[in-house]
């Protein structure tokens, strides 16, 4: 197959939506299939990336990390046109997906959406001062008005579906959790050496237990329930530390708190990590939390997983198929009870390897592998219901 992936982020910017797109396109060339990803510009790239075409874009005005590009392109329709794609997958319902939408009603090819944001969880970044109300109708007619044009639509996980399902979304939704490279991860592919030498440059000693943070710093993420909660923590673990890893609007806040809380010392904020080096920093934690209520998959936490950690996660809907409580890590409900919990997983060694061990067997069920090759059969499915016929 000839498959064009249409996104709004891709490395070398680093969330969510554009690792997965690249993991998308390395599996399917994996599978013999010709893969050409067109997205935005973006100032840390010299736009020479093979099969990749960038169309011209502008920082986000609520989030300048991240990048909008013009809806349509003479030049880039054009090669399009001449690579004689056979499927547009796309991965945004904004600029980039919008000129896939064009470029399919143009050149008459089927189209499979992956949903990956809640919209009504992002509403504070646009709608400032609007009702939930008014807001979760937004969302709606977003969704709604970009899911119902394309062919098949794909949930990361169950929580996503539903909420298309309440959306009234008229294409068949699949679930297909996305993959992550389960041995970038691995602890087997780290010495305790590499471990430690990471730890020695952030000034964290060898047998301080240390819980981790990865993942963008916004609102949305209540990276800030977490903190408020480590004065306690430190209080029970003196020699504790809390290391951020990643970058984004909410820092400098989340830094003001921790120094409004006195915990300096003990508060390691990183600032963003290439992916390349992103395995190895989950191996300076011991456990790794979140408090996010508004994720639609959380690779952070199957990545945690992968790296042998423990996870502790709020309550929600998104990680059920994935945290299972006092079996790979520990959910709270409250948060006066994250002190508790994270001591005596940092304290309890025995409990602590037992989380593991179950951790690293969770994160086998979310590989890349599996994800390709999941996608490439909902290609052939689409594709056999458009009558189109693929040598």
């Amino acid at each position: 197959m000839k498959i064009g992936l249409f996104t709004d982020t891709y490395p070398p910017q680093v969330n969510g939506v554009a690792v997965s797109t690249l993991m998308l396109r390395e599996e399917l060339e994996k599978l013999g299939h010709e893969v050409y990803v067109f997205t935005t510009t973006d100032p840390n790239t010299q736009n020479n990336e093979p099969n990749t075409y960038r169309l011209k874009s502008v920082p986000f005005i609520f989030f300048p990390k991240c990048r909008v590009g013009v809806p349509y392109s003479r030049k880039a329709y054009g090669t399009a046109r001449e690579l004689g794609l056979d499927i547009i997958h796309t991965q945004t319902e904004f600029s980039l997906g919008i000129f896939a939408r064009l470029m399919s009603d143009n050149l008459d090819l089927p189209v499979v959406h992956t949903y990956h944001t809640m919209y009504k969880d992002y509403a504070h970044y646009i709608t400032v001062g609007y009702s939930g109300k008014l807001t979760d109708g937004v969302a709606k007619l977003i969704t709604k008005n970009f899911c119902d044009k394309c062919n098949a639509v794909i949930a990361p996980t169950l929580k996503t579906k539903e909420v298309l399902e309440e959306y009234e979304i008229k294409p068949p939704i699949s679930v297909i959790p996305t993959g992550i490279k389960i041995d970038h991860f691995n602890p087997a592919c780290y010495t305790i050496e590499q471990r430690n030498e990471l730890r020695k440059e952030y000034g964290i000693s060898p047998e301080a237990p240390v819980l981790a943070y990865v993942g963008r710093m916004a609102k949305e993420k209540s990276l800030d329930v977490v903190i408020r909660q480590l004065p306690e923590l430190f209080r029970r673990l003196p020699n504790a530390k809390f290391v951020a890893v990643g970058d984004g609007p909410a820092r400098s806040g989340l830094e003001d708190l921790v120094s409004d809380l006195g915990i300096q010392d003990k508060v390691i904020f990183t600032g963003l990590v290439p992916y390349s080096k992103i395995g190895l920093y989950y191996q300076i934690g011991d456990a790794f939390i979140s408090a996010s209520t508004t994720e639609t998959q959380g690779l952070t936490y199957i990545e945690a997983m992968a790296a042998g950690l423990p996870v502790i996660a709020k309550k929600d809907e998104s990680i059920l198929d994935v945290v299972n409580d006092g079996v790979n890590g520990a959910i709270f409900v409250n948060d006066e009870e994250v002190p508790e919990i994270v001591a005596r997983i940092l304290t309890d060694n025995e409990y602590r390897k037992q989380l593991s061990e179950n951790a690293l067997q969770t994160a086998q069920r979310f590989s890349s592998t599996t994800f390709g090759k999941s996608v490439e059969s909902l290609y052939y499915e689409v594709l056999k219901k458009c009558n189109r016929v693929i040598l």
